[in-house]
């Protein structure tokens, strides 16, 4: 079945679910993630801000997959970007605190 997931908030009540009916413990499926369970019960209550990464980890435990509708005309560049691949981010710079070095 699929379900349309349009928020963080909808997202965690499905993994909830999920979690539920397979009467999983938070701290047991953490364990298997390799995540604290603090971090799946913020996921769980839709917290917009939790790591994809590690998200993604979780849906994968619960035997959860992500699927995205895309327009068809997207598949030909997405393919060729997959087989390409991205260029590496540069290192960002430390300055410490965000002021110039002094002069001596």
């Amino acid at each position: 079945m699929l379900i349309e997931i349009t928020s963080a908030e909808q997202l965690g009540l499905l993994i909830r679910a999920t979690r539920k009916e397979q009467r999983a413990r938070i701290d047991d499926v953490a364990g298997a993630v390799g995540v604290g369970p603090v971090f799946v019960r913020e996921v769980e209550r839709g917290k917009e801000t939790v790591q994809l990464g590690r998200t993604m980890r979780l849906l994968a435990e619960l035997g959860l997959a992500l699927k995205v509708d895309v327009p068809d005309r997207v598949q030909p560049r997405f393919e060729a970007l997959r087989a390409t691949g991205l260029k590496p981010l540069p290192k960002r710079r430390r300055t410490g605190s965000g002021a110039p070095p002094r002069k001596p």
